[in-house]
C-alpha cells in the first residue's frame, strides 16, 4: 500500500486577526496607489512626483485645503445616505436620482421662499430637499416590501428617469429667458447657504454633512432603531423571529436614505450653483456607494473615505495642471480602490487554508 498526499484549499468562515483589520485600509490604498502608478507612468509621467501633487499638494494652501472640504459636503451626504440604506440590507443605487430630486426642491423653494428672512427660509429649503429625496426614494422602497422588487433595479433606473426629468425642466419652464441656457432661475439671496469661512468656497452645508455623520453614528450605535438596522440587515428572518418589524424598518431605512441625499442637491444648489443645471453631479450618489462600502458602513468610516475622495478630486485638478495628466485619473483612482476593496474586504470574515490529505492506493 502507497500512500498519496494530497494538496486542496478550503475557504473558512472565521474572524480575522485585529491586526489585520487595522492594516486592511493601508493595504487597499497601497495596492490602489500601485495599479494607478500603471496609468501615471502610461501618462509619462513620475508616479512619485504625481502622487505628491495629489495628495500632498491640496492640503499645503488654505484655499486648496478649503477645497477639499467643499468637494467632501456632497460626499459625506451622498455616503451616509447609502450607508443607512446598506447597513439594513436595503440595496439603494439610486442616491444619484435622489439628489437631483433634492436639487429640484433647492431650485423651486429658493425662489418661492425668497420673501422669507434666511433664519426661516434655510431650514425649510433643506426640509424640502430632504423631503423631495425621500418621495423619489419612496415607490423602489414601496415594491421592495410589499411584493419583493429588486431595489437594485429599480432604484437604478429610476435615475435616467430623475434625468430625464430636469432636462425638461430645464430645456422647457425653467430655461433661462435671457441667455437661453439650460439653467433654472437664480434662487434668492436669503436663501443662499451662508460662507463659514471668509474669502472661500466653504458655505453651511459642510456643517449640515458632517451632523448627518454624527447622526448616523448616534443612530446606529445608541438607538433602539440602530440595532434593528443592524439586525435587519445582518438576516430579516431571524430579525422577524425576534420580532423587529422588516418591512417597516427597511422602508424607514430607504425613506431616511433617499432623504439625506436629496441634502446633498439642496446644498449644491443652495451653497454653491445658486440655480439648477443638468451637470450639477459628476455621480455623487454613484461615489456614495463607494464610500459606504470604504467605510465599512461606520460613520467615522464613511467621513474618513468621503474626506479623502474631496482631496482626490482636488489633487487631480492639482496634478493636471502641474503634470499635464489627465483630470481624469482622479476617477480611475476612485474606481480602483472600489475593486480593490471588493477584493480585499471579505478576507475579514473567511480565510484560505492549504489543506494536506493522505490516501492509500
Amino acid at each position: 500500500m502507497l500512500a498519496q498526499r494530497r494538496l486542496r484549499l478550503r475557504i473558512e468562515k472565521t474572524g480575522a486577526p485585529f491586526w489585520f483589520r487595522s492594516l486592511l485600509p493601508v493595504l487597499i490604498l497601497i495596492l490602489t496607489f500601485v495599479i494607478t502608478a500603471i496609468f501615471v507612468l502610461w501618462g509619462k509621467a513620475n508616479p512619485l512626483q504625481a502622487y505628491y501633487y495629489f495628495l500632498i499638494a491640496p492640503l499645503s494652501s488654505r484655499v486648496s485645503a478649503l477645497e477639499v472640504l467643499v468637494k467632501s459636503t456632497p460626499l459625506l451626504l451622498t455616503g451616509v445616505a447609502v450607508t443607512f440604506a446598506f447597513v439594513a440590507g436595503y440595496w439603494n443605487i439610486g442616491a444619484e436620482g435622489q439628489l437631483y430630486a433634492g436639487a429640484i426642491a433647492a431650485a423651486w423653494l429658493g425662489t418661492v421662499l425668497g420673501g422669507l428672512p434666511s433664519v426661516l427660509a434655510i431650514p425649510l429649503m433643506l426640509l424640502g430637499g430632504f423631503v423631495a429625496g425621500a418621495l423619489w426614494a419612496l415607490p423602489p422602497a414601496w415594491l421592495r416590501v410589499r411584493w419583493s422588487v429588486d431595489e437594485v433595479v429599480t432604484t437604478l433606473l429610476l435615475n435616467s428617469v430623475m434625468l430625464f426629468i430636469v432636462s425638461a425642466l430645464l430645456n422647457g419652464p425653467w430655461r433661462d429667458p435671457v441667455s437661453g441656457w439650460p439653467q433654472s432661475p437664480e434662487i434668492a439671496a436669503s436663501t443662499m447657504l451662508p460662507k463659514i469661512v471668509p474669502r472661500s468656497r466653504l458655505h453651511l452645508g459642510f456643517v449640515v454633512a458632517v451632523l448627518a455623520v454624527v447622526v448616523l453614528w448616534f443612530v446606529l450605535s445608541r438607538t433602539a432603531f440602530g440595532l434593528k438596522l443592524r439586525a435587519v440587515g445582518l438576516g430579516r428572518n431571524a430579525a422577524r423571529f425576534m420580532g423587529v418589524p422588516v418591512e417597516r424598518t427597511v422602508l424607514t431605512a430607504a425613506l431616511i436614505s433617499g432623504g439625506v441625499a436629496g441634502l446633498a442637491g439642496t446644498v449644491e444648489v443652495a451653497g454653491i450653483h445658486f440655480h439648477l443645471i443638468e451637470a450639477i453631479s459628476p455621480g455623487y450618489g454613484y461615489t456614495g456607494i463607494i464610500i459606504a462600502t470604504l467605510g465599512a458602513l461606520n460613520a467615522w468610516g464613511v467621513a474618513v473615505s468621503a474626506l479623502f475622495f474631496g482631496l482626490i478630486d482636488t489633487g487631480a485638478q492639482t496634478l493636471s495642471r502641474a503634470m499635464g495628466v489627465p483630470v481624469y485619473l482622479g476617477e480611475v483612482t476612485q474606481a480602483t480602490m472600489l475593486l480593490v476593496a471588493l477584493a480585499l474586504i471579505p478576507l475579514q470574515r473567511y480565510r484560505i487554508r492549504l489543506l494536506s490529505e493522505s490516501s492509500e492506493v
